[in-house]
């Protein structure tokens, strides 16, 4: 059968983020770093010890990272000569945990100079932060170099949206090489966490225009979310994302959305299309967390592998926050 030339020019970017995800591996710093799994580890006890909170914002800066530019820690490069960077975008100004990065990559380089990238430090905090939340753990491939460019403009036109619906998640993954199960299935970070009340105040005040709510959401926990978020406006006190279990990596976000108390349009879409309602049903009545726990690692391996830089591409920035 030919191959047609526009196909041809499709099929090249697609091998070549194959290609570089190849040169991905668990022992890639074994000769010149081997301690690097136990220098993250150690650091991220202490953080997680000090403020528990803060998993959820550690593993979402991975997400946010991967999703725009692929997982080149670009979302951590701060604003800089006229350019405003990912970080500084609308979707990202809620992120948190740049500290603990430059803290994590600090002990790096006095141990390591100028080896591990940020990009794999991002990666292998975000696995540490889930363990410590009594979370599964999975092998992390490493190999990835750091990007020198960020782009605000970038991360608004990439990010899964929080009020997105299926179709609009289901295109933002696919252009990830990321399926509707691994939509399901990731989406099961919301386990960990808080969100505050412009993501998702549409849902209560305005949520066709009218001023009007979200039908889709459970009349009783919307009246709860009022009390947290008086306005459209209202950005005072945070909601956890999985009422009662925020700090802890478990299933209960899939039972929260199976009875219409997802927190995001995005949990509540998740209801509408039959891939991952299924899944969300499925992982809902508690029989199947060890399926779900080896699920999350497989899609956050594939998530990770998204547009690596590799070989001579990139760099490895000495701060996480500038390029060298």
């Amino acid at each position: 059968m030919a191959i047609t030339k526009c196909c041809v020019l499709l099929l090249v970017p697609l091998v070549a983020v194959l290609v570089a995800a190849d040169q991905l591996r668990v022992d890639y710093y074994s000769e010149t770093c081997p301690n690097v799994e136990a220098i993250v580890r150690e650091e991220m006890e202490r953080i997680i010890a000090a403020a528990p909170s803060l998993a959820g914002p550690l593993l979402r800066l991975h997400f946010h990272d991967c999703f725009v530019r692929g997982c080149d820690a670009s979302v951590l490069l701060s604003s800089a000569g006229g350019n405003t960077a990912e970080r500084d975008a609308k979707p990202n100004k809620s992120l948190r945990g740049f500290g603990s990065v430059e803290r994590v990559k600090a002990r790096l380089e006095t141990a390591c100079p100028g080896t591990v990238s940020c990009a794999d430090v991002l990666a292998l905090m975000a696995r540490d932060a889930v363990v410590l939340a009594r979370g599964p753990s999975w092998p992390v491939t490493l190999g990835r170099r750091d990007g020198r460019a960020s782009s605000a403009g970038e991360a608004a036109a990439s990010l899964p949206p929080a009020d997105g619906d299926i179709p609009t998640l289901a295109r933002v993954f696919a252009s990830n090489g990321l399926d509707l199960k691994d939509l399901a299935v990731l989406s099961g970070a919301h386990t960990l966490g808080t969100a505050h009340c412009p993501s998702y105040a549409g849902r209560l005040y305005n949520f066709t225009g009218k001023g009007d709510a979200d039908p889709s959401l459970d009349g009783e926990y919307a009246g709860k979310l009022r009390t947290r978020c008086r306005s459209l406006t209202d950005d005072g006190m945070p909601s956890e994302m999985d009422p009662g279990s925020y700090k802890t990596f478990d299933t209960s976000y899939y039972r929260h959305v199976a009875k219409r108390r997802g927190l995001f349009s995005s949990d509540a879409s998740l209801l509408t299309d039959a891939t991952t309602r299924g899944y969300v049903q499925r992982i809902a009545t508690g029989k199947f967390d060890d399926e779900f726990f080896r699920d999350f690692g497989e899609s956050m391996t594939k998530m990770g592998n998204v547009a690596v830089l590799t070989g001579a591409d990139g760099e490895i920035r000495k701060k996480c926050y500038v390029i060298n």
